[in-house]
């Protein structure tokens, strides 16, 4: 996984199937306790999601909830987006098509 600090106010990851999936969150989430940012999530590595990566992304969310800070899920495939619509998710996270557009949205939102 790749993460990017694209501004001091947005980190960019790439996340991966599992077992980097857990592991790349884990990292992430290790990195925002010091240093809060808003992020993107680019799921276009992630063919398939389960209970497990469900419940790292909502603790993910809480923690980001917990210091004010946003969280734009992108690039989500067919066979993933069946699973947040599904588990009702796709009403709690926000999403967008690609990364500019997610990026776009971050920096709309703090003006």
């Amino acid at each position: 996984m790749a993460i990017q600090n694209w501004s001091d106010e947005i980190t960019v990851a790439e996340l991966g199937d599992d077992p980097q999936f857990t592991d790349e969150l884990g990292t992430l989430m290790d990195a925002l306790e010091s240093k809060p940012t808003d992020v993107v999530l680019n799921f276009s590595a992630v063919s398939f999601i389960n209970s497990s990566n469900i419940a790292r992304l909502l603790r993910l969310r809480k923690q980001m909830a917990a210091s004010d800070r946003k969280l734009v899920l992108c690039d989500v495939n067919t066979q993933v987006w069946g699973v947040f619509l599904v588990t009702g998710l796709d009403k709690i996270f926000e999403f967008t098509n690609d990364i500019a557009t997610a990026l776009a949205s971050l920096q709309l939102a703090k003006e």
